[in-house]
């Protein structure tokens, strides 16, 4: 919170830093709105728009689909496919969740086609992701492997330990500094182009924009989604 008071007190126009809109008081502490979180809400409000949207769709189902009927079963066979390619016999079982995430940090990272700046340019968005995946991952761990979860970190010598637990706990924050600095590069690049060359900006900027905002994104999502779904078949008993 104190981060963002400075921001929103520096009056700076950077594109790319993160701007308090307004601030409110909640039990004597100063809390602020920002840029981020608005960002965020239009993103859940299309996500679920689109959902919505499918899924009355879905539910007056042709028999031989065509417009958006197709865009829709063409993305859920696409995830469908990537999860039980990595995940096998446990497919099943996080394939929700590692759509959920693929469609939320997607269209996250391509928000900046429309002028928002990505949440996922604030490590506030990527940690917690992070977070989430490393909890997936340890509760996996050790619901599967019980004691093996602990002992493991012994193996293949006891003076190891140290390294194989920083190994662990190193997981979230390599997947969200790793999701969180390539966005906020491509967001810093846009920012910086826009500023000193907002004369001649016109136009050209547009293929930059196919590459930070939409190839790089989703490269980027998917790396994400492989990396999570390797970590937690690591831990899961061999098919």
């Amino acid at each position: 919170m104190e981060t963002a008071n400075l921001l929103a007190s520096s009056g700076s126009d950077a594109g790319f830093m993160i701007q308090g809109l307004f601030s409110y008081k909640l039990f004597g502490q100063t809390f602020w709105i920002t840029t981020t979180h608005v960002s965020i809400l239009i993103v859940m409000i299309i996500i679920l728009a689109f959902a919505v949207a499918a899924r009355i769709k879905i539910s007056h189902a042709e028999e031989y689909p065509t417009g958006f009927q197709n865009v829709i079963e063409m993305i859920v066979e696409m995830l469908d496919n990537m999860v039980e390619s990595n995940m096998g016999v446990h497919a099943k079982k996080f394939r929700n969740y590692i759509g959920t995430i693929f469609i939320f940090i997607f269209v996250s990272n391509i928000s900046g086609l429309v002028g928002l700046r990505p949440p996922t340019a604030d490590y506030g968005v990527t940690l917690p992701l992070g977070l989430i995946t490393f909890s997936m991952i340890q509760f996996n761990n050790i619901k599967y492997n019980k004691f093996g979860a602990f002992t493991d970190l012994f193996k293949p010598l006891p003076f190891l330990f140290p390294i194989n637990l920083i190994g662990e706990i190193a997981v979230p924050f390599s997947l969200s500094l790793r999701l969180f600095g390539n966005v906020l590069s491509g967001t810093v690049m846009m920012s910086l182009i826009y500023s000193l060359l907002s004369n001649i900006a016109i136009g050209w900027t547009g293929f930059l924009h196919i590459y930070f905002d939409l190839f790089s994104g989703a490269i980027q999502t998917y790396v994400f989604c492989m990396l999570t779904m390797v970590f937690v078949s690591q831990k899961m008993p061999e098919e």
